[in-house]
Protein backbone atom coordinates (compact mmCIF):
# COMPACT_ATOMS: atom_id res chain seq x y z
CA UNK A 1 0.00 0.00 0.00
CA UNK A 2 1.58 3.38 -1.27
CA UNK A 3 1.39 6.34 0.99
CA UNK A 4 -0.12 8.76 -1.71
CA UNK A 5 -3.31 8.50 -3.34
CA UNK A 6 -4.45 8.35 -6.99
CA UNK A 7 -5.08 11.89 -8.17
CA UNK A 8 -6.78 13.87 -8.78
CA UNK A 9 -8.62 14.31 -5.70
CA UNK A 10 -11.31 17.36 -6.30
CA UNK A 11 -11.51 19.58 -3.04
CA UNK A 12 -14.02 22.51 -3.04
CA UNK A 13 -13.00 25.72 -1.91
CA UNK A 14 -14.35 29.33 -1.86
CA UNK A 15 -12.63 30.84 -4.43
CA UNK A 16 -11.70 34.17 -2.09
CA UNK A 17 -8.99 31.21 -0.39
CA UNK A 18 -7.13 30.79 -3.59
CA UNK A 19 -6.75 34.55 -4.38
CA UNK A 20 -9.40 35.54 -6.88
CA UNK A 21 -10.18 38.73 -5.79
CA UNK A 22 -14.48 37.97 -5.45
CA UNK A 23 -15.01 39.42 -1.75
CA UNK A 24 -17.67 42.26 -1.43
CA UNK A 25 -15.10 44.96 -0.99
CA UNK A 26 -13.23 43.17 -4.18
CA UNK A 27 -10.85 41.69 -2.83
CA UNK A 28 -9.69 38.35 -1.28
CA UNK A 29 -8.58 36.23 1.36
CA UNK A 30 -5.73 33.94 -0.09
CA UNK A 31 -4.93 31.29 2.60
CA UNK A 32 -1.07 30.49 1.90
CA UNK A 33 -1.47 26.77 3.97
CA UNK A 34 -4.26 25.94 1.10
CA UNK A 35 -1.92 27.63 -1.57
CA UNK A 36 0.84 26.47 -0.90
CA UNK A 37 1.30 22.93 1.16
CA UNK A 38 -2.26 21.30 0.50
CA UNK A 39 -2.02 22.69 -3.38
CA UNK A 40 0.53 20.19 -4.11
CA UNK A 41 -1.46 17.17 -2.91
CA UNK A 42 -5.22 18.31 -4.05
CA UNK A 43 -6.95 20.08 -7.04
CA UNK A 44 -9.00 22.87 -5.76
CA UNK A 45 -11.94 23.82 -7.58
CA UNK A 46 -13.23 27.59 -6.35
CA UNK A 47 -16.51 28.49 -5.99
CA UNK A 48 -17.85 31.52 -5.31
CA UNK A 49 -21.10 31.71 -4.69
CA UNK A 50 -22.54 35.05 -4.28
CA UNK A 51 -20.79 35.69 -7.35
CA UNK A 52 -22.61 32.30 -9.19
CA UNK A 53 -26.01 34.17 -7.94
CA UNK A 54 -25.62 37.13 -9.34
CA UNK A 55 -23.95 39.87 -7.17
CA UNK A 56 -21.29 41.45 -8.41
CA UNK A 57 -18.05 42.27 -7.24
CA UNK A 58 -17.78 44.66 -5.44
CA UNK A 59 -21.28 44.26 -3.63
CA UNK A 60 -23.06 45.04 -0.93
CA UNK A 61 -22.00 43.24 2.04
CA UNK A 62 -24.59 40.55 3.25
CA UNK A 63 -25.61 39.03 6.50
CA UNK A 64 -27.50 36.95 8.50
CA UNK A 65 -30.87 37.91 9.62
CA UNK A 66 -32.95 35.92 11.89
CA UNK A 67 -36.71 37.35 10.91
CA UNK A 68 -40.14 35.56 12.34
CA UNK A 69 -40.10 33.14 9.46
CA UNK A 70 -36.47 32.37 9.65
CA UNK A 71 -33.04 33.40 8.80
CA UNK A 72 -32.56 35.32 5.62
CA UNK A 73 -29.42 36.45 4.18
CA UNK A 74 -29.91 39.60 3.50
CA UNK A 75 -28.22 43.06 2.42
CA UNK A 76 -26.50 45.28 5.10
CA UNK A 77 -27.40 48.54 3.59
CA UNK A 78 -30.61 47.35 1.75
CA UNK A 79 -32.23 45.31 4.17
CA UNK A 80 -34.87 44.09 1.22
CA UNK A 81 -32.35 42.73 -0.49
CA UNK A 82 -32.94 38.79 0.04
CA UNK A 83 -30.69 36.25 -1.86
CA UNK A 84 -31.51 33.84 0.48
CA UNK A 85 -33.16 31.33 -1.41
CA UNK A 86 -30.95 31.58 -4.89
CA UNK A 87 -27.97 30.63 -2.50
CA UNK A 88 -29.78 27.30 -1.42
CA UNK A 89 -30.69 26.68 -4.84
CA UNK A 90 -27.11 27.20 -5.76
CA UNK A 91 -25.83 24.80 -3.06
CA UNK A 92 -27.55 22.16 -3.91
CA UNK A 93 -26.80 22.30 -7.53
CA UNK A 94 -22.84 22.14 -7.04
CA UNK A 95 -23.61 19.58 -4.39
CA UNK A 96 -25.51 17.39 -7.13
CA UNK A 97 -23.44 17.98 -10.03
CA UNK A 98 -20.02 18.09 -9.18
CA UNK A 99 -18.04 15.22 -7.53
CA UNK A 100 -15.75 16.20 -4.62
CA UNK A 101 -14.01 14.43 -2.01
CA UNK A 102 -13.71 17.31 0.84
CA UNK A 103 -14.56 21.27 0.76
CA UNK A 104 -12.59 24.12 2.84
CA UNK A 105 -15.21 27.05 3.10
CA UNK A 106 -14.39 30.75 4.03
CA UNK A 107 -15.85 31.10 7.73
CA UNK A 108 -17.96 33.84 9.13
CA UNK A 109 -19.02 34.09 5.73
CA UNK A 110 -22.94 34.44 5.52
CA UNK A 111 -22.74 32.33 2.26
CA UNK A 112 -20.26 30.11 2.89
CA UNK A 113 -19.28 29.84 6.64
CA UNK A 114 -19.87 26.25 8.21
CA UNK A 115 -19.73 27.84 12.44
CA UNK A 116 -20.59 30.37 14.08
CA UNK A 117 -21.63 32.94 11.65
CA UNK A 118 -23.09 36.25 13.23
CA UNK A 119 -26.96 36.65 13.21
CA UNK A 120 -28.67 40.04 13.54
CA UNK A 121 -31.63 41.03 14.49
CA UNK A 122 -33.61 43.36 11.74
CA UNK A 123 -32.91 46.04 13.86
CA UNK A 124 -29.40 45.36 13.61
CA UNK A 125 -28.58 43.75 16.55
CA UNK A 126 -26.79 40.23 17.23
CA UNK A 127 -28.56 37.55 18.51
CA UNK A 128 -26.83 34.29 17.89
CA UNK A 129 -25.53 32.55 16.12
CA UNK A 130 -25.88 30.35 12.36
CA UNK A 131 -24.38 28.48 9.05
CA UNK A 132 -24.40 30.14 5.55
CA UNK A 133 -26.69 29.51 3.34
CA UNK A 134 -24.73 28.33 0.41
CA UNK A 135 -23.17 25.90 2.66
CA UNK A 136 -26.37 24.58 4.64
CA UNK A 137 -27.72 23.85 1.45
CA UNK A 138 -24.53 22.05 0.02
CA UNK A 139 -23.87 20.18 3.08
CA UNK A 140 -27.62 19.38 3.20
CA UNK A 141 -27.81 17.41 0.09
CA UNK A 142 -24.15 15.65 0.46
CA UNK A 143 -23.54 15.37 4.93
CA UNK A 144 -21.11 12.79 4.68
CA UNK A 145 -18.86 14.82 2.82
CA UNK A 146 -15.75 16.30 4.34
CA UNK A 147 -15.90 19.94 5.08
CA UNK A 148 -14.07 22.41 7.28
CA UNK A 149 -13.41 26.04 7.36
CA UNK A 150 -9.94 27.62 6.57
CA UNK A 151 -9.59 28.83 10.02
CA UNK A 152 -10.03 25.67 11.83
CA UNK A 153 -6.92 24.29 9.51
CA UNK A 154 -5.33 26.24 12.13
CA UNK A 155 -5.92 23.47 14.80
CA UNK A 156 -3.65 20.79 14.65
CA UNK A 157 -6.13 17.50 15.02
CA UNK A 158 -9.07 19.62 13.25
CA UNK A 159 -6.86 19.53 10.23
CA UNK A 160 -5.33 16.01 10.78
CA UNK A 161 -8.88 15.18 11.18
CA UNK A 162 -10.54 16.75 7.82
CA UNK A 163 -7.71 15.98 5.41
CA UNK A 164 -7.38 12.38 6.78
CA UNK A 165 -11.24 12.09 6.13
CA UNK A 166 -10.76 13.89 2.52
CA UNK A 167 -8.71 10.58 2.06
CA UNK A 168 -10.87 8.40 3.04
CA UNK A 169 -14.02 9.83 1.33
CA UNK A 170 -11.78 9.46 -1.71
CA UNK A 171 -10.97 5.80 -1.40
CA UNK A 172 -14.42 5.05 -0.96
CA UNK A 173 -15.58 7.04 -4.03
CA UNK A 174 -13.16 4.92 -6.10
CA UNK A 175 -14.78 1.58 -4.53
CA UNK A 176 -18.32 2.50 -5.32
CA UNK A 177 -17.15 4.23 -8.90
CA UNK A 178 -15.13 0.81 -10.04
CA UNK A 179 -17.88 -1.53 -9.03
CA UNK A 180 -18.46 -2.28 -5.44
CA UNK A 181 -18.55 -6.48 -4.74
CA UNK A 182 -19.03 -7.91 -1.16
CA UNK A 183 -15.27 -8.59 -1.22
CA UNK A 184 -14.39 -5.57 -2.14
CA UNK A 185 -16.04 -4.46 0.76
CA UNK A 186 -14.56 -6.45 3.10
CA UNK A 187 -10.96 -5.63 1.91
CA UNK A 188 -11.90 -1.91 2.78
CA UNK A 189 -13.26 -2.51 5.79
CA UNK A 190 -9.42 -5.02 6.69
CA UNK A 191 -7.73 -2.02 5.12
CA UNK A 192 -9.78 0.78 7.42
CA UNK A 193 -9.86 -1.49 10.61
CA UNK A 194 -7.47 0.77 12.93
CA UNK A 195 -7.71 3.96 11.42
CA UNK A 196 -11.90 3.71 12.79
CA UNK A 197 -10.62 2.01 16.12
CA UNK A 198 -8.78 5.47 16.74
CA UNK A 199 -12.15 7.00 16.05
CA UNK A 200 -14.71 5.02 17.52
CA UNK A 201 -14.38 1.58 18.69
CA UNK A 202 -18.24 1.02 19.22
CA UNK A 203 -18.77 2.03 15.14
CA UNK A 204 -16.23 -0.51 14.23
CA UNK A 205 -18.44 -3.16 15.57
CA UNK A 206 -21.79 -2.15 13.71
CA UNK A 207 -19.76 -1.44 10.83
CA UNK A 208 -18.24 -5.36 11.43
CA UNK A 209 -21.66 -6.68 11.29
CA UNK A 210 -22.40 -4.66 7.98
CA UNK A 211 -20.17 -6.25 6.38
CA UNK A 212 -20.67 -9.58 7.67
CA UNK A 213 -24.07 -9.45 5.53
CA UNK A 214 -22.40 -8.64 2.55
CA UNK A 215 -23.01 -12.09 0.89
CA UNK A 216 -27.00 -11.99 1.43
CA UNK A 217 -28.41 -8.37 1.97
CA UNK A 218 -28.62 -5.80 -0.80
CA UNK A 219 -25.40 -4.44 -1.30
CA UNK A 220 -26.42 -0.97 -2.36
CA UNK A 221 -28.35 -0.33 0.54
CA UNK A 222 -25.92 -1.89 2.79
CA UNK A 223 -23.03 0.07 1.31
CA UNK A 224 -24.95 3.22 2.07
CA UNK A 225 -24.95 2.22 5.81
CA UNK A 226 -22.10 1.64 5.99
CA UNK A 227 -20.31 4.87 4.33
CA UNK A 228 -22.71 6.75 6.70
CA UNK A 229 -21.25 5.01 9.90
CA UNK A 230 -17.82 5.08 8.60
CA UNK A 231 -17.67 9.12 8.20
CA UNK A 232 -19.77 9.55 10.71
CA UNK A 233 -17.42 7.97 13.44
CA UNK A 234 -14.52 9.26 11.50
CA UNK A 235 -15.61 13.06 11.97
CA UNK A 236 -14.66 12.54 15.67
CA UNK A 237 -11.05 13.46 16.88
CA UNK A 238 -9.45 10.96 18.16
CA UNK A 239 -8.05 11.19 21.39
CA UNK A 240 -4.34 10.17 22.83
CA UNK A 241 -5.81 7.36 24.67
CA UNK A 242 -7.93 5.78 21.58
CA UNK A 243 -4.64 6.13 19.56
CA UNK A 244 -2.51 4.61 22.21
CA UNK A 245 -4.88 1.43 22.23
CA UNK A 246 -4.23 1.21 18.48
CA UNK A 247 -0.61 1.68 18.91
CA UNK A 248 -0.63 -1.44 21.63
CA UNK A 249 -2.47 -3.31 19.12
CA UNK A 250 -0.29 -2.95 16.08
CA UNK A 251 3.15 -3.18 18.44
CA UNK A 252 1.70 -6.79 18.87
CA UNK A 253 1.66 -8.13 15.73
CA UNK A 254 5.44 -7.74 15.51
CA UNK A 255 6.51 -7.85 19.25
CA UNK A 256 7.77 -11.68 19.23
CA UNK A 257 10.37 -10.70 16.41
CA UNK A 258 11.68 -8.12 18.39
CA UNK A 259 14.28 -8.55 20.77
CA UNK A 260 14.31 -7.16 24.41
CA UNK A 261 15.40 -3.85 23.86
CA UNK A 262 13.87 -3.16 21.12
CA UNK A 263 10.73 -4.18 22.67
CA UNK A 264 11.20 -1.70 25.30
CA UNK A 265 11.95 1.42 22.96
CA UNK A 266 8.33 0.70 21.55
CA UNK A 267 7.09 0.12 24.93
CA UNK A 268 8.83 3.67 25.91
CA UNK A 269 7.88 5.90 22.59
CA UNK A 270 4.23 4.84 23.17
CA UNK A 271 4.12 5.54 26.96
CA UNK A 272 5.95 9.03 26.08
CA UNK A 273 3.27 9.68 23.76
CA UNK A 274 0.75 9.14 25.91
CA UNK A 275 2.36 11.20 28.96
CA UNK A 276 2.12 14.06 26.22
CA UNK A 277 5.73 14.32 25.55
CA UNK A 278 6.39 13.28 22.10
CA UNK A 279 3.73 13.87 19.99
CA UNK A 280 2.22 10.95 17.81
CA UNK A 281 4.73 10.61 14.84
CA UNK A 282 7.14 9.03 17.14
CA UNK A 283 5.84 5.77 18.03
CA UNK A 284 4.47 5.74 14.36
CA UNK A 285 7.39 6.18 12.88
CA UNK A 286 9.16 3.70 15.10
CA UNK A 287 6.54 1.17 14.09
CA UNK A 288 6.64 1.26 10.43
CA UNK A 289 10.36 0.86 11.29
CA UNK A 290 10.20 -2.32 12.81
CA UNK A 291 7.35 -3.11 10.47
CA UNK A 292 10.02 -2.62 7.63
CA UNK A 293 12.43 -5.31 9.28
CA UNK A 294 9.41 -7.88 9.88
CA UNK A 295 6.92 -7.16 7.47
CA UNK A 296 3.69 -8.33 8.16
CA UNK A 297 1.46 -8.40 5.11
CA UNK A 298 -2.25 -7.54 7.50
CA UNK A 299 -0.77 -4.49 8.78
CA UNK A 300 0.91 -3.41 5.57
CA UNK A 301 -2.56 -2.99 3.83
CA UNK A 302 -3.34 -0.70 6.79
CA UNK A 303 -4.35 2.86 6.52
CA UNK A 304 -3.89 3.94 9.79
CA UNK A 305 0.27 3.54 9.92
CA UNK A 306 -0.05 5.75 6.07
CA UNK A 307 -3.59 7.57 6.30
CA UNK A 308 -1.52 10.75 3.98
CA UNK A 309 1.52 11.64 2.55
CA UNK A 310 4.13 12.00 4.88
CA UNK A 311 5.30 15.02 3.60
CA UNK A 312 2.36 17.41 5.15
CA UNK A 313 3.65 15.80 8.63
CA UNK A 314 0.33 15.76 9.65
CA UNK A 315 0.90 14.24 12.65
CA UNK A 316 3.92 15.75 14.11
CA UNK A 317 1.42 18.23 16.08
CA UNK A 318 -0.59 15.39 17.90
Amino acid sequence: MGESEPSPIRIGISSCLLGTEVRFDGGHKRDAYICGTLSRYFTFVPVCPEVAVGLGTPREPMRLVRHESGTRVNGVKTPSLDVTEPLGAYGRHIARTRRFSGYIFKRASPSCGMFRVKVYKPTGELTGQGRGAYAEALLAEQPLLPAEEEGRLGDPGLRENFIGRVFVYHRWQQLIEGGITPRALVEFHSEHKFLVLAHNQAAYRRMGRLVAEAGSAPLGELADQYVLELMTALRRVASPKQHVNVLQHLFGFVSKALDAGDREEVVAAIEQYRQGWVPLVVPITLLNHHFRRHPNPYVARQHYLHPHPRELALRNLL
